[in-house]
């Protein structure tokens, strides 16, 4: 036998040691397991090691004939398909489970039995985008050579088993309006499924979502007891998770989550990589005021990256996680009865072993409401209906009944007023607190969500600081006595004024926490990360570029200019560069207004400004008006196969600067106005003409 030398001895305890470390898994090595970052993980789209990505299996194990999948990109097709699964168990007696679409492979939909039955719940991103979570299943039945678990594609209609209904979340301020359902509806109807209803579409732009929703559910719940069988049953409030208090529990203990979103977080271990689940706490390095108005404000804001892994680029996005404002949790508090409660720890668990959990656990009521749910959202009408069995008196049971199956009323008395569930509660009860289940709470608030803005810096000019320019929200209508105030706006606002010395900062009596959870945000900090956009200059500087940007709209082509600028200052051949700017009046909201004259220094005759006050003359002069006025070079600049861009307003502005467009390019060419438009549907196609708005 041959005799082993040095390097067989290593290799062999080296081996020893792996098979060891494997098969103890972590109990000599002092490895404990997360349980509640591993349900959030899960939740957030993470598949856990071993868990089954076969929606036919999962269904299987859990005893369930209804999935709810959803395509969601800011939590409200989420909470959508909660409510239908919450509804289809206690109304119809449905086992259901809602499901992340990119949490499942959808090889073997075709062994999904007659049985049992899928909804699609699709929001619409951008312009005619799926959602980040819907992207991978959109191109699969999508695609004609996709081939399925019986080794059939879609000519061969495989999917003649499955039962779907589905429903779409829009804008039509958006070319392309609910294009996710109806590529969906396209494609399964190909591929030989059977839709149960129709296929329903909500529409944000036109502020009738929740109202389309709830007419369209109705017809739904119909055809799928048709052809399922299903009987209606009295609805009966079940929880879908057992919230426990601990009182013997210390809510300073190092275990109890006080507003961080992770482990990492709560152990003071931040790390990335930072995304939609795990934000970085970043510094603020400095803020101002943008506005010379004593009644508006606008931020300015930069924020440091510095030595992290987020990275972005010139027309990317930012987003801002916020805190809920502290008057707001107080109100909310007070009427669900648990002010003297709010720092009890609580401990919250699934019952239904598919639901997921909305937020690490154990935590405090305080923590819940204050930093993950979107407690001042507007209310539902559905959510009033629910509501109404826990009214402490006939006449709020009566009211609430009322209010939740009378749109009119609803609208008229609720919805017109932007009341929050707080407000709504207080209104019927007249300030007496209500008995309801903190579960009911959790389970039909959506979960605050990251805001997103445009990006207003050059990644080439400053690579680890972002900028970020966010004008303060505030909405009020006539007639009603409370002030509608951005949540996550007035939340920077009080940042900006922490920043610039004020200790105790109360933007319009709103009261942040802004030292975050345990004072982790203490110094001027804010939780962010970045998404990134196609909203991208040309690769080649030396390509025409018109902008049209009015108000905040700007924001992105600060950055865009800044970059050529920087390039310019450098030597890069940069081409025309033009800039329709709006607002007010030059002296109180003209955003930017000496960097643009820097830029022109930079930039020559290469850069042009082009402004609008639309309160400086008799008549209001908007950027549409000066885009008619700048026809001619418009044109000419396209023709040299310009990039068109347009941020801001979606529902006006944006429409009408698309409509104007094909007159320009029409009346410039000689064509009709029909082949005007053809050739702007062409440039958007081609990426010549890009939009970031917003309704």
């Amino acid at each position: 036998m041959a005799e082993l030398d040095t390097l067989d001895i290593v290799v062999l305890l080296v081996l020893l040691l792996g098979t060891a470390a494997y098969f103890t898994k972590g109990t000599y090595w002092g490895i404990t397991e997360d349980k509640i970052a591993a349900a959030l993980a899960a939740a957030s789209g993470a598949t856990k090691s071993g868990a089954t990505r076969s929606i036919v299996e999962k269904m299987d194990e859990a005893g369930k004939n209804c999935v709810i999948f959803y395509g969601s990109q800011t939590g409200t097709a989420e909470d959508y398909a909660s409510r239908l699964a919450k509804e289809g168990g206690s109304r119809y007696g449905l086992t259901t489970m809602t499901a992340d679409l990119e949490e499942y492979d959808f090889e073997d939909l075709d062994n999904l039995p007659e049985d049992k039955v899928a909804f699609f719940v699709l929001a619409t991103y951008g312009e005619g985008e799926p959602t980040d979570n819907a992207v991978d299943f959109m191109e699969f039945i999508g695609n004609e050579d996709s081939t399925f678990s019986k080794g059939a594609t879609a000519a061969d209609k495989p999917l003649t088993n499955l039962k779907y209904v589905a429903f779409g979340l829009g804008n039509n301020t958006y070319e392309h309006y609910n294009e996710m359902v109806r590529k969906l509806d396209k494609n399964f109807f190909k591929l030989g499924a059977k839709r149960l209803g129709t296929a329903g579409e909500g529409d944000d732009g036109a502020g009738t979502m929740e109202e389309d929703f709830l007419a369209w559910k109705e017809e739904m719940w119909n055809a799928v007891a048709r052809d399922m069988g299903l009987m209606e049953r009295d609805v009966k409030y079940e929880p879908a998770f057992a919230v426990t208090e601990k009182p013997d529990m210390d809510a300073n203990h190092d275990t109890v989550y006080l507003g961080e979103p992770n482990k990492n977080h709560l152990e003071g271990k931040s790390k990335g990589p930072y995304n939609q689940n795990n934000p970085y706490i970043a510094p603020i390095l400095e803020s101002r005021e943008l506005f010379d108005d004593k009644t508006r404000n606008c931020v300015h804001a930069e924020i440091d990256i510095t030595g992290t892994n987020l990275k972005y680029e010139t027309g990317d996005h930012i987003a801002i996680w916020p805190t809920n404002a502290g008057s707001e949790v107080d109100r909310l508090l007070k009427i669900v009865g648990l002010s003297e409660k709010r720092h009890m720890v609580i401990e919250v668990k699934n019952i239904e072993a598919t639901a997921k959990l909305p937020f690490p656990s154990p935590t405090t009521y305080d923590a819940v409401l204050r930093y993950h749910m979107e407690i001042c959202a507007p209310v539902s009408r559905q959510f009033a209906a629910v509501l109404s069995q826990f009214a402490s008196s006939p006449e709020g049971k009566k009211e609430m009944a009322k209010l939740g199956g009378d749109r009119e009323y609803f609208h008229s008395q609720v919805a017109d007023k932007n009341m929050n569930i707080a407000q709504l509660m207080e209104k019927v009860s007249n300030g007496e607190p209500w008995t309801i289940p903190f579960s009911l709470l959790i389970e039909t608030m959506h979960k605050l969500q990251p805001r997103y803005y445009s990006i207003s810096s050059s990644s080439h000019v400053q690579p680890s600081k972002i900028s970020i320019t966010a004008v303060v929200e505030s909405t009020q209508k006539a007639g009603v006595d409370h002030i509608v105030k951005g949540v996550t706006t007035n939340y920077l606002l009080a940042l900006k004024q922490r920043q610039h010395g004020d200790p105790n900062p109360d933007p319009h009596g709103l009261r942040y926490s802004l030292d975050g959870p345990r004072n982790k945000y203490d110094g001027i900090h804010v939780p962010v990360h970045v998404r990134h956009s196609n909203f991208k200059l040309p690769s080649n500087p030396a390509t025409p570029v018109i902008m049209v940007g009015p108000g905040t709209g700007v924001a992105p082509f600060r950055g865009f200019i800044q970059e050529r600028a920087a390039l310019a200052k450098a030597g890069t051949p940069v081409g025309k560069t033009i800039l329709f700017f709006g607002c007010r009046n030059s002296t109180e909201d003209f955003l930017y207004k000496s960097e643009w004259e820097q830029y022109k220094q930079d930039l020559g005759d290469n850069f042009e400004l082009v402004t609008a006050f639309s309160r400086e003359g008799d008549q209001k002069v908007y950027v549409q008006h000066r885009l008619k006025e700048h026809a001619a070079e418009v044109n000419r600049l396209l023709e040299q196969k310009g990039y068109f861009y347009v941020c801001g307003d979606a529902a006006n502005m944006a429409r009408e600067v698309n409509s104007i467009m094909g007159r320009i390019i029409s009346e410039h060419r000689g064509l009709s106005e029909t082949q005007g438009e053809e050739i702007v549907k062409k440039m958007r196609s081609s990426n010549l003409y890009q939009e970031d708005v917003w309704s």
